[in-house]
């Protein structure tokens, strides 16, 4: 399939002006397809957001945002609008053919190299372009199906593959429904999702978190009878926390995808950040039609590893009903160690350097 790079931005860029300026002669102050935003804005954000991109990776930024806004002079016609995004969406691939492979800039959604910066505009231009066109009389319209789905690809690893790559990056991108599964609520790409042998572990930011507590699916497809109530009570408690300001990215929950066909199994995370002493409680669940298989310890070796990696995680500590054989096999095989027990619990802990690998 190969990755997505510079070339790709070129031909998004391409196809997404050429698209706009086929439509520039209509009235641009109506709302965009599925948008409290106008066509005028939709436009004006597409170039904010390569020009954000190029900046991004120019700049070699390790945390935040540069801090500008590209702002059109009051007035601009739609056909000026164009010329700003054809020559924003040029900086992002020219942005993007310069960056080393060993750079990883920062993105809300994850860092990311050159080739999730370019994936990341291919799915602005072509959403957003659709959006549009679709308001203003051309809800056809649509770009090639190998070029979505590289983004696809490089963003989305809960996405189907099986299926028409364009409507699938619609409904990775809350914009449609496919074939069985319904619209998204709540979405998100994962630009640095923590990866292991058979499973992806994707984060919940706390919009899709409350989504999947308050019934939804929380941007994924589920394996027969997911989500567990666990993971959406998990869901909650992100929730509660971000509403708080206690909420640290990284830090929470995690959801537990099969690489083999997309679909969502579980859920595993942390109840906080590690507190003064470097020690951190973890917890997971998965549903029970891929119970079995090794998933729960597969996904508790790699987030262990992850948290291991940051400098602020020196114990992890796990809590297990005594009756539950399975738990305190998977906590086991991962290298946990009992310390105590009391309230029909046993406690486990898991130092730095004690991990076992697969």
């Amino acid at each position: 399939m190969g990755t997505t790079g510079a070339e790709d931005v070129d031909a998004a860029i391409g196809l997404a002006t050429a698209a706009l300026r086929a439509v520039a002669d209509r009235d641009w102050s109506v709302p965009a397809a599925r948008s409290e935003w106008s066509c005028r804005d939709v436009v004006v954000h597409l170039a904010q957001d390569f020009a954000g991109y190029a900046a991004q990776l120019a700049g070699r930024v390790a945390e935040g945002y540069v801090p500008f806004e590209v702002v059109p002079e009051p007035g601009t016609a739609p056909d000026g609008l164009v010329r700003l995004v054809e020559a924003t969406g040029g900086l992002l691939a020219a942005a993007v053919f310069r960056a080393p492979r060993d750079l990883r800039a920062w993105h809300p959604y994850g860092h990311a190299d050159g080739d999730g910066f370019a994936a990341m505009g291919v799915v602005e231009a072509l959403v957003h372009t659709r959006d549009v066109v679709a308001a203003l009389g051309a809800p056809d319209w649509r770009p090639p199906g190998p070029l979505c789905a590289r983004a696809v690809e490089r963003l989305f690893p809960q996405a189907p593959r099986d299926r028409d790559p364009w409507r699938t990056l619609l409904w990775a991108t809350g914009r449609s429904g496919l074939g069985d599964l319904p619209r998204l609520r709540a979405w998100r790409w994962y630009a640095d999702p923590i990866r292991s042998g058979r499973l992806v572990l994707c984060e919940l930011s706390p919009d899709l978190a409350a989504d999947l507590h308050g019934g939804g699916e929380g941007g994924f497809a589920w394996a027969a009878g997911g989500p567990a109530e666990g993971t959406r009570f998990a869901g909650g408690l992100v929730e509660q926390a971000h509403e708080a300001g206690a909420y640290q990215p990284g830090w929470g929950v995690y959801v537990i995808v099969r690489a083999s066909d997309r679909r969502a199994v579980g859920g595993i995370g942390f109840h906080a950040a590690p507190d003064a002493d470097g020690a951190v409680e973890i917890g997971y669940d998965v549903v029970e039609s891929a119970r079995g298989r090794g998933h729960a310890t597969e996904a508790l070796r790699a987030l262990a590893a992850w948290a291991f990696s940051r400098p602020e995680a020196r114990v992890l500590r796990a809590t297990v009903e005594h009756g539950n054989v399975a738990s305190h096999t998977v906590v086991g095989r991962a290298g946990f160690r009992p310390v105590g027990s009391g309230d029909g619990n046993v406690r486990y802990e898991l130092r730095r350097g004690e991990l076992r690998p697969g």
